[in-house]
């Protein structure tokens, strides 16, 4: 059913995006006491602005405003890369969880890099 009032919901990049933001929330519950304020809140934070970014440009009027938050949500995608790299080198995340991260990641990655391809191709007909 299509949700009108809400269109991001019916977007399969916001819906990985949270299984993405609940995994990383779940996973450095693990994480050190003293990373708090450190590690763990760069990656909920970088995590929760993929499914955000997402839903407020797809709220926005124009396609251009819709792709400018896609490339938020992929940079915030690329700053995970790069903490679940760090979390694992730290020995926070042993090997199957960070995998398992990682390829949530490179999905959510791949689906936002198509929406913004199949935007701009709309746009340029």
């Amino acid at each position: 059913m299509e949700n009108s009032a809400s269109p991001h919901k019916n977007l399969e990049a916001w819906k990985k995006s949270m299984d993405l933001v609940e995994a990383i929330y779940a996973v450095t519950l693990n994480f050190p006491a003293e990373e708090k304020f450190g590690l763990t809140s760069q990656m909920r934070r970088a995590a929760v602005s993929v499914p955000s970014n997402i839903a407020e440009g797809a709220g926005r009027r124009t396609d251009k405003e819709f792709i400018n938050y896609l490339s938020i949500a992929i940079g915030s995608l690329c700053e995970l890369d790069t903490q679940l790299e760090l979390s694992k080198r730290l020995n926070y995340l042993n090997d199957n969880s960070f995998e398992k991260l990682i390829v949530q990641v490179d999905q959510c990655k791949a689906l936002a890099f198509g929406l913004r391809k199949s935007i701009l191709n709309k746009m340029h007909g």
